[in-house]
């Protein structure tokens, strides 16, 4: 069997084990956050932080909540890293510098989960699984409660409230990410991964040293830190590492996991807003765009040019041999059209093409299928964009859902999407400017250029993969990048809940003669076509410094 015909039947596979959760789960999904009834353990947590889970929240009250927590998340992580030294089973590892410290609570309280450490040689088991695991759950649990507050934007009327945001996120970790994962870690450790709480073992000469591999968790945490879109490995070759993703089927099971909830959200998302047909065009749109891209890196990188590619069958650089070009193609485009940031491979070792397609997938705003939640909610606030280009098209006024979309939500709808394109240029700018953080790279020219790229549009994008050729460990890189993962998460929901208050409090629009169907092929299209034309327009002069111009020139 060729590489090519068993790229196609993972694929294939994955899209069919998609299919047969799509349903269960986001209908699933659906009734957790329209349930009116409470589990105990639910009670007892809302009992021990003084929350009131019946008390409908307005915007500004859903916000507060969602800032509020993740800053004491963001301090409680920092502190627990610098005061390791002293903490137990931190298997002798001593405290983490200031700045890596912010820059790794800043990564796990946002979703982004960049890591310049080297998991095996930095954190112990104590901050592995009671910091870094814990922010997994709850940072997905916070972005799922934001899209699910914006669902209910647009399926309320002549109302304000969005819900409890305590309540969503107690229910979505307790009801959604916690039974999964479990079953996830199972199915992991059936595969081959490792969980255990060992210490630091030798295992040989290697190299003329002692090579040395310290055990941990990590089944419990891979599953949710692909669950939930989070991506940080607990060893420094993440998904590549033969503990975290022991082979092909283990590899496989991890891409699903990666797009299992993003996808499912849009049968929720049509569940809640009472029209199946509505999500069934988001997730065409989000279909559309994840096989393109995933079609494009496989003949990219399985393109024979010079003979050492013909050898290998492919550019199989920086690419681990069980999983192959294909596997390795498919993680990929699911990693960084998610915000998951999760690697098998060695993006850095692309094609200057392929390079070019992962930037790219990020630069989209990671909504297709986009991470936990923030996938969603970004897909809404372009479909927003979409109707409104659709009527001036017409010369009418646009709406979408019943919901008007007038000057207010259009203001908040491009607000969301120039916060991140103006983190990333704007950081890269300063970073090419200044003598210092250039000495970080490792590579010159185009190549170099998208080392820094990348590095702030995984930040801002919160998507956590590296190009890892840029030394990102220096005060610099871990200062800028961790502002840049903390404005570029928390800032966009600010829009997106302020966007669900308005639309909550709106009278419905009756459907007439005139108004553009937002559930056929035709909007999907267009949807589709707005999300490339706004990228591309934003990013392509960056672009075509960096991948394009190294793509083009070998």
């Amino acid at each position: 069997m060729s590489p090519q015909v068993a790229g196609l039947l993972q694929l294939t596979a994955l899209i069919a084990a998609l299919a047969l959760a799509y349903r269960p789960l986001g209908d699933y999904m659906a009734r957790v956050y329209s349930a009116e009834k409470n589990y105990r353990p639910e009670k007892w947590i809302y009992k021990a932080i003084g929350a009131n889970p019946a008390a409908e929240m307005r915007w500004p009250a859903y916000l507060r909540g969602v800032l509020a927590f993740s800053a004491v998340s963001v301090v409680l992580l920092y502190l627990m890293q610098r005061v390791q030294g002293s903490l137990p089973g931190s298997l002798g590892f001593s405290s983490i510098d200031p700045d890596q410290a912010f820059n790794t609570a800043a990564s796990f309280v946002a979703n982004t989960n960049w890591q310049s450490y080297s998991g095996e040689q930095a954190m112990g088991h104590v901050v592995q699984t009671g910091g870094l695991a814990v922010q997994n759950f709850l940072s997905a649990a916070v972005g799922m409660a934001v899209a699910v507050a914006l669902v209910r934007g647009f399926a309320r009327s002549r109302t304000g409230e969005l819900g409890n945001f305590w309540a969503d996120l107690v229910r979505g970790t307790v009801r959604i990410l916690v039974p999964v994962s479990v079953i996830g870690a199972i199915v992991l450790v059936a595969c081959g991964a490792i969980q255990n709480f060992s210490g630091i073992h030798q295992v040989g000469q290697f190299m003329g040293g002692t090579q040395e591999w310290n055990g941990g968790a990590v089944a419990s945490q891979e599953a949710i830190k692909e669950l939930g879109t989070n991506g940080g490995g607990y060893f420094n070759a993440n998904a590549s590492h033969p503990f975290e993703n022991p082979n092909p089927l283990s590899n496989l099971f991890e891409i699903f996991l990666i797009l299992l909830i993003p996808f499912a959200l849009t049968r929720t998302f049509g569940r809640m807003v009472g029209s199946l047909k509505q999500g069934y065009a988001i997730l065409g749109a989000m279909t559309v765009i994840w096989i393109g891209f995933t079609a494009l890196m496989m003949w990219t990188e399985f393109a024979h040019r010079g003979p050492a590619f013909e050898i290998a069958g492919g550019a199989m650089e920086g690419k681990e041999t069980r999983f192959g070009i294909a596997g390795s193609s498919i993680f990929a485009v699911a990693t960084t059209l998610t915000s998951t940031g999760a690697v098998n491979s060695f993006h850095s070792s692309y094609t200057g093409f392929g390079g070019g397609i992962t930037l790219l997938g990020m630069q989209l705003g990671e909504i297709a299928p986009g991470g936990v939640g923030s996938g969603l909610y970004g897909m809404l606030i372009m479909a927003v964009i979409a109707v409104f280009i659709a009527g001036l098209m017409v010369g009418r006024t646009p709406e979408y859902l019943g919901k008007k979309i007038g000057t207010r939500q259009i203001k908040l709808a491009a607000c969301y999407i120039l916060i991140t394109p103006a983190l990333v240029l704007g950081f890269t700018a300063v970073a090419m400017a200044l003598p210092t953080p250039a000495d970080s790279m490792t590579n010159t020219g185009a190549h170099g250029f998208s080392e820094i790229l990348y590095a702030y549009t995984s930040g801002a994008n919160n998507n956590g993969s590296a190009f890892a050729g840029l030394n990102a460990d220096t005060p610099w890189f871990n200062t800028t990048i961790g502002i840049a993962m903390l404005l570029g998460r928390f800032l966009p929901m600010v829009f997106v809940l302020a966007l669900a208050g308005s639309l909550a409090g709106q009278k419905p629009v009756p459907e007439t003669a005139g108004t553009l169907r937002t559930d056929k092929p035709l909007y999907a299209g267009l949807l589709v076509g707005t999300i490339l034309i706004i990228t591309g327009l934003t990013y392509f002069p960056a672009l075509a410094l960096g991948p394009l111009a190294e793509g083009l020139a070998s």
